[in-house]
């Protein structure tokens, strides 16, 4: 009998402006494990971009006012996005789409960084709410009010870690960990230890940079911040992480939210409503029973529910 234990594996590809990485408990599976997620990472493309006229959403968003039947994966991305709504109170909000256009998020985030100042916010635009969407999973139609653009960038790249984790773990019997842009999931039997992941402002980091390593053994984890996704107005800098209700960036005391929790979609739906939330995110987040580390925006870092303090900082809480 070979006891030998496997070898991991590691893959990764360029996506959604940042990268995707794929790791494996067997270094032999890791390229299926690749195909796979690139798989799911098209097809939500397809399904949810807002930024290609011919993905579901585009066409969903341009039906605004009527009916309309969707596919069974935008379903699947628009139950996540109620869901995540309700449970943040609607801290994270699908129907901010006309908001982040407003704001300058009109494109691919790589195109808005080369640009330069390109844009003056005229004007800002709340969300409708998430309650004025029409859903019927049982017949996957979906009715929005006219006007309503949405947006599911909080959950649909969650949603592709998750799916495609599960997918690869199902298919090759092994564990499997697949990061989206700091959107990470985790499936199947992890590795002695755990999966070894660092923790940064920018998922973007090389290896070398500094930054805490916890280590994830099941579920998934998601890094929120408001320093990568950023552009430059007329009006000053503006970020991707918008309050709902105001139309404008979170004006939050937290520059990174990291949190683990059952499937990487949950763990993003509390990192976003933390930023959004600002100083009440850390009674909300215990309430929650995250484990969570908060950034703020001097550099403090304050861990909650369990989370490992950093070496260099207790937590303060």
């Amino acid at each position: 009998m070979n006891t030998t234990p496997a070898r991991p594996g590691r893959a990764s590809f360029p996506l959604w402006g940042g990268l995707a990485l794929i790791l494996t408990t067997d270094a032999e599976l890791v390229a299926i494990a690749g195909r796979l997620t690139r798989a799911e990472t098209d097809a939500m493309d397809l399904a949810a971009s807002r930024f290609r006229d011919d993905s579901e959403l585009a066409r969903v968003n341009a039906a605004a006012g009527a009916p309309v039947t969707v596919s069974p994966l935008f379903a699947e991305v628009v139950t996540a996005a109620l869901r995540a709504a309700s449970a943040t109170d609607g801290d994270v909000d699908p129907t901010l789409g006309a908001g982040l256009e407003a704001a300058g998020y009109d494109r691919d985030i790589e195109l808005l960084r080369h640009e330069g100042v390109r844009f003056t916010v005229h004007e800002r635009v709340p969300a409708p709410g998430w309650q004025s969407v029409g859903w019927n999973p049982a017949t996957r139609t979906l009715r929005t009010e006219p006007g309503t653009r949405l947006d599911f960038g909080a959950v649909a790249k969650a949603l592709a870690a998750d799916r495609a984790a599960e997918a690869a773990a199902r298919e090759l019997g092994c564990g499997v960990l697949v990061s989206l842009g700091g959107d990470i999931a985790s499936a199947g039997p992890a590795p002695a230890g755990g999966w070894q992941i660092k923790i940064a402002d920018d998922h973007r980091a090389e290896d070398e940079a500094p930054g805490p390593v916890v280590g994830l053994r099941s579920g998934g984890l998601a890094t929120s911040s408001t320093t990568t996704r950023r552009w430059q107005t007329t009006d000053g800098p503006a970020h991707h992480i918008l309050d709902p209700r105001t139309g404008a960036p979170a004006d939050s005391p937290w520059r990174t939210v990291s949190v683990t929790a059952a499937t990487c979609v949950d763990a993003n739906t509390a990192s976003t409503a933390a930023l959004v939330r600002g100083a009440s995110a850390t009674s909300w987040l215990k309430l929650q029973g995250l484990p969570a580390r908060l950034v703020r925006q001097d550099g403090q870092v304050i861990t909650l529910g369990g989370w490992p303090p950093d070496p260099v900082a207790d937590d303060p809480s």
